[in-house]
């Protein structure tokens, strides 16, 4: 996928409380959403994150990839899809011919919730509540408004029915176009998380050829 990707001049966002979501329909760029995400406490998640992990791409990305929330490596590296499901994510857009560097990749939530294992030192992931998706919903909106994308991908249940509404299935509508005034297209696919998830290695071959093959459908549509 190849487009030309031109940076737009956006005036500066005003000043607001650092806890408080970017008010809406105010022109903004990246950076500064991006500098004012990082004092977000519009819910509690931030106790006990590293950091702030925004979005991350070019501004007139026609593409606009959405998931879930950061990982453990997220949260450590302040970079999204950076970890194993990013490894995945990298490689499933290669072989479907898109360039990462020309895609918005984000997240519905930009803090990592997480529980302590029962043994050891790891941060098991926990899906978020919907008061914390509803809290972040408003750094979504902006970037979406400041990107203006011409395709929106949800990946994975949380992403797709945060944005799609609460009855919509990645099992049944996976792949379809959906009407919405997010984007002119939109569409659904699974997380490349659910592929690491995969019972054996045949398993997880045969998830990631659907994943690539979902993505090479969305790079047509561009």
């Amino acid at each position: 996928m190849k487009s030309s990707l031109k940076s737009q001049p956006a005036p500066a966002e005003p000043s607001r409380p650092a806890n408080s979501a970017p008010a809406k329909s105010v022109p903004r760029s990246l950076a500064t959403l991006r500098s004012a995400a990082r004092d977000c406490k519009a819910c509690d998640l931030w106790k006990n994150s590293t950091q702030t992990v925004f979005g991350e791409g070019p501004r007139g990305a026609k593409l606009f990839l959405v998931g879930e929330q950061p990982g453990d490596q997220e949260d450590l590296a302040g970079h999204p899809f950076v970890g194993p499901a990013g490894k995945i994510l990298d490689e499933a857009l290669q072989q479907a011919g898109i360039d990462r560097a020309e895609v918005y990749v984000t997240n519905v939530v930009k803090h990592f919730k997480w529980a302590p294992a029962q043994r050891g030192k790891r941060r098991i992931h926990k899906k978020p509540r919907s008061s914390e998706i509803q809290a972040c919903r408003p750094w979504l909106d902006a970037e979406l408004q400041t990107v203006k994308p011409e395709v929106l991908v949800c990946l994975g249940a949380t992403a797709a029915q945060s944005l799609l509404g609460k009855e919509f299935s990645v099992t049944r509508q996976r792949g379809q176009l959906v009407e919405s005034t997010l984007a002119p297209k939109v569409v659904a696919t699974v997380h490349p998380s659910s592929i690491l998830r995969a019972d054996n290695a045949a398993a997880r071959q045969a998830q990631m050829q659907e994943f690539v093959r979902d993505l090479t459908r969305i790079a047509a549509l561009l």
